[in-house]
């Protein structure tokens, strides 16, 4: 049997995939300069046809190009609006931890300096070169940042006030910038599209919260806007595209950010953002319980991310389906479906397992998928 019902399917993935060696050195010799962007993208094709046969073959229905063609999973995307700029010298410091400490990344800033657009789709090129890689059997899955990782950095700091002059007018543009993103790669043949998200996730913790209220911001209600701001950029969607989102702790080299269930943004988030599915990280004590999932209506399904892409450790078949058992009690089982936590790779560096171990996650997803609905 197969699912019938679309993405999100019951066995899914988040989207990023370790890099093969060939793309890192093809991609260190571009930036010394040895070979040129057509060269490069050359190796990038041959990269990604690879591992959209990976997918099939360990009987994913998802197929994505593993952002093989990105350096992070929502900077690319973000630099390429029209009127964002990147800026070095105001660089944001990120502590991230793992059971060894802490690791610092230091991402570029950003600055709003003109009017916010995107006319032509950001990865729409991508997008169909993947489409024309996948089987029928595959649908092919777009995953972008969403509208709040724009914000969530640098806040009101980030932007010039001589473009828009309040948080409203800046907030209005990108809804509208991101609705031009929408029909665009729907346009271009998209039928799955995911937006990433990490501050949904990371304002369920009151650290979190603290550094924001700090900045003067609005902590206790930054989720309802952001809530309010993705479902503006969707309002009108094209007929046939399943929209999903991701929430995300922080994944950069087996580490992370933030802890906390997804108490604090629960009713808001699963009773109004208007999508079609939600990717939730489950793989440990920090992510909480499932009680939060009450809050999910009827006819949106939720992906349990339960196995970690932070270890290479394998999960115990049993020990996943007595996790998806207990998420049933707060949320029917037909809306359940299960993922890895998160991606293997959202930057270029990737987290600490080899590619053999990836697969195996992966496959593991598949054929619990198939003991537990049927059919993956």
């Amino acid at each position: 049997m197969t699912d019938s019902s679309g993405p999100p399917f019951r066995a899914d993935h988040v989207g990023s995939l370790l890099r093969p060696q060939a793309l890192l050195d093809a991609r260190a010799r571009a930036a010394a300069g040895e070979i040129d962007a057509d060269e490069l993208r050359s190796t990038e094709d041959a990269a990604i046809a690879d591992v959209v046969r990976m997918q099939q073959d360990v009987g994913l229905r998802t197929a994505t190009d593993g952002e093989f063609r990105r350096a992070s999973w929502h900077m690319d995307f973000i630099y390429a609006i029209d009127g964002i700029t990147k800026v070095t010298g105001e660089d944001i410091v990120v502590h991230f931890r793992n059971a060894d400490g802490t690791i610092d990344y230091t991402p570029a800033g950003l600055h709003v300096d003109g009017p916010l657009s995107i006319d032509e789709p950001v990865f729409g090129r991508d997008l169909e070169f993947l489409q024309s890689r996948v089987t029928d059997a595959q649908t092919a899955k777009l995953t972008i940042p969403s509208p709040s990782m724009v914000h969530y950095r640098g806040g009101a700091a980030a932007i010039d006030p001589a473009v828009y002059p309040d948080e409203d007018a800046f907030w209005d543009a990108l809804s509208a910038a991101y609705a031009q993103q929408v029909r665009g790669v729907a346009e271009l043949g998209c039928r799955y599209l995911q937006l990433d998200d990490t501050s949904l996730a990371y304002l369920n913790d009151p650290a979190q919260r603290a550094e924001l209220a700090a900045q003067g911001r609005d902590a206790e209600h930054q989720h309802e806007r952001y809530i309010r701001q993705i479902n503006a950029a969707l309002a009108g969607r094209p007929e046939g595209l399943t929209v999903t989102t991701h929430m995300c702790r922080g994944n950069f080299r087996s580490s992370w950010v933030a802890e906390g269930g997804y108490d604090f943004v629960a009713e808001a988030l699963f009773g109004g953002l208007e999508v079609d599915g939600f990717f939730l990280e489950y793989d440990d004590a920090r992510s909480g319980g499932f009680e939060p999932l009450r809050f999910v209506p009827p006819g949106k399904r939720v992906v349990l991310g339960l196995v970690t892409t932070k270890r290479p450790q394998l999960e115990s078949k049993d020990d996943l389906k007595r996790r998806i058992e207990e998420a049933s009690r707060f949320v029917p089982l037909e809306q359940l479906a299960l993922s890895p936590q998160c991606g293997f790779s959202s930057t270029v560096e990737g987290n600490a397992l080899t590619r053999d171990e990836q697969v195996a996650k992966l496959a593991l997803v598949v054929e619990v998928a198939q003991e537990v609905w049927g059919y993956a």
